[in-house]
């Protein structure tokens, strides 16, 4: 019962990721791409599933809005990008919160865990496919949409929290 409880918020979370991701999109012409809130989730996956369903939830429901939007070489680098993020996300709120930090700092790490990732991740890979002045033209964009995200799940946390019991089973 437990597993399927978790594969089935998994689910719920790459479809909430991917819905985020596609439904607003401010387009970036360094690159053709788009900046949008779905970071907010990728970094909420990993924080209530933990790192191995967050991870995969954020990867999901990430490389599955590039592959709806038509951005088809984006999604092998996508999924782990994005899974990464939430891998680490969920390490370094698990390890703060076992030092009793407060839990914003764990919310504060993963948005600037996912800033540094999409900023390197995604312009070492736009290096590869376009030339280093596309890459270096996205990081701006792409470092926007990291501040974004951490805003985003910053307000998005307390309002997931407070609904009862929902996530209590990736909390023990």
């Amino acid at each position: 019962m437990k597993d399927s409880r978790k594969i089935t918020f998994a689910a719920l979370f790459a479809a909430l990721t991917c819905a985020a991701t596609m439904v607003i999109r401010i387009p970036t012409f360094s690159t053709g791409g788009y900046i949008h809130p779905g970071d907010a989730l990728v970094i909420l996956s990993g924080i209530f599933l933990g790192p191995v369903y967050g991870g995969l939830a954020a990867g999901i429901g990430s490389a599955m809005s590039d592959l709806l939007g038509g951005y088809f070489f984006y999604v092998p680098v996508t999924f782990l990008i994005k899974g990464a993020i939430a891998f680490l996300t969920a390490k370094a709120f698990q390890f703060l919160k076992s030092r009793r930090k407060n839990v914003w700092m764990g919310i504060l790490a993963g948005g600037l865990l996912d800033m540094a990732l999409v900023v390197l991740g995604y312009g070492i890979y736009e290096a590869i496919l376009y030339g280093l002045p596309a890459a270096v033209a996205s990081a701006f964009p792409n470092l926007i949409q990291g501040i974004g995200g951490l805003a985003l799940s910053i307000v998005l946390y307390p309002v997931l929290s407070a609904i009862p019991n929902i996530f209590a089973v990736y909390r023990q």
